[in-house]
């Protein structure tokens, strides 16, 4: 059918894919790059007698070919207006386990505008998140509860009172922490939006926590809605492990909640640089559907990131998209107060920063880790070294003498 047409230029209701080939041995990458494109729309491994003019004009287009580099062009028809699992199911299918090619990544994916009009986007983006908190010129102060599993609901309780108190805005669940036996969902969801409640009384602060629905989708339908009759205002699904039919169907809800994604999983396909799928792909996919705030990753800290890479995703998240809201990128893993200064100067101030280990391991216990974070934060938005911010607040020296030769 042509799938490789150079002379090709793609039209505005095209998608373009574009993906980093390598064949198999003796395989040319003209060739390759046929069989992506075949298999990804209408063509398989041999001619069809079946195949008629109108289903060879869906055909997708190799159109470019630079060294490893492709890109291909899909006629809109060729996909279900508001199926990101269809969409998947095309462009990222069968195509990795083709013994043509030895390694297959897909780089990037741009839609056309009339494919994203059939998504919803964000119901709460990033200034809507300003809005609830009333925080308009830094990043958000946000935490993960440590250890990661084990905690009873009034431990975290009593755990969030403290840390809210002094200063952290935001909170959440581990990826892990849904509904065990030793913290029962229910029991610490209203636990702990009991605490959000007492620091609005207290402290006239509107703070967040992100308790995990993450579970089978009529099951996270049940959460969510339990937290909304609660008085919640966010909740959060690892969008990976869950899926995207279910992060669509409790986006479709519109229960007027923040949607916060963490991408627990991504690793396993994002990571290799040579195949599977890059992260952009994925945040690009989350924006459509709706999530509110995403983990993109820190540059510094425990978790693999270029600043290539995690830049390129926040500054998607964070831009101008027709009518689709912008998502707040979330900075999370190995984080603590001597690195939150860097992490700004590299992403920016629209952001969460998450400090887990980074909170909890403070030698002077969780109030003055807390009070760490959001003294860091403040240094590095007022532009003040974080060693002469330090000498007036007890609780960053410390932060800082204890962390800063971890990076």
């Amino acid at each position: 059918m042509g799938y490789v047409d150079l002379s090709y230029r793609p039209g505005k209701n095209d998608l373009v894919c574009e993906f980093r080939v390598e064949p198999a041995n003796s395989i040319s990458i003209r060739k390759a790059a046929g069989a992506v494109a075949g298999e990804s729309s209408v063509g398989t491994w041999t001619d069809v007698n079946t195949s008629k003019p109108y289903i060879k004009r869906l055909a997708a287009k190799v159109f470019e070919i630079r060294g490893n580099c492709i890109r291909v062009a899909y006629p809109l028809e060729l996909f279900e207006p508001g199926n990101v699992p269809q969409i998947l199911s095309s462009i990222a299918g069968n195509i990795f386990g083709m013994k043509i090619v030895k390694n297959l990544r897909l780089e990037d994916i741009h839609f056309p505008k009339k494919l994203m009009k059939s998504f919803h986007g964000p119901e709460l983006g990033i200034s809507d998140i300003r809005k609830i908190t009333k925080i308009k010129n830094r990043p958000l102060a946000g935490t993960i509860y440590k250890p990661k599993l084990g905690l009873n609901p009034k431990e975290m309780a009593d755990l969030a009172y403290k840390i809210y108190s002094n200063g952290i805005d935001f909170s959440k669940d581990d990826e892990n922490l849904c509904s065990m036996k030793f913290n029962r969902f229910e029991d610490r969801v209203v636990k702990m939006l009991d605490v959000v409640d007492k620091i609005k009384t207290e402290h006239g602060r509107n703070v967040i926590y992100a308790p995990n629905i993450t579970a089978p989708a009529q099951k996270m339908l049940e959460r969510a809605q339990f937290v909304k009759d609660h008085g919640g205002k966010c909740i959060m699904i690892d969008i990976i492990t869950s899926g995207w039919s279910a992060l669509q169907f409790i986006r479709d809800q519109n229960f007027k909640m923040i949607i916060h994604a963490h991408r627990a999983s991504h690793a396993s396909f994002t990571r290799n640089k040579k195949q599977g799928i890059r992260m952009i792909v994925i945040a690009k996919m989350a924006r459509l559907i709706g999530v509110s705030s995403l983990h993109t990753g820190t540059v510094v800290g425990k978790l693999e990131g270029s600043k290539q890479d995690i830049s390129k995703i926040d500054n998607f998240l964070r831009s101008d998209l027709d009518r689709i809201k912008k998502v707040m990128p979330v900075a999370s893993g190995g984080l603590h107060p001597a690195l939150i200064p860097e992490v700004i100067k590299l992403l920016g101030k629209d952001l969460i920063i998450n400090c887990g280990g980074g909170l909890w391991g403070h030698p002077d216990g969780p109030e003055s880790g807390a009070k760490a974070i959001r003294q860091s934060i403040d240094a590095s938005v007022k532009k003040i070294p974080l060693k002469k911010y330090a000498q007036t607040r007890k609780e960053l020296r410390l932060a800082v003498e204890r962390w800063s030769a971890v990076k």
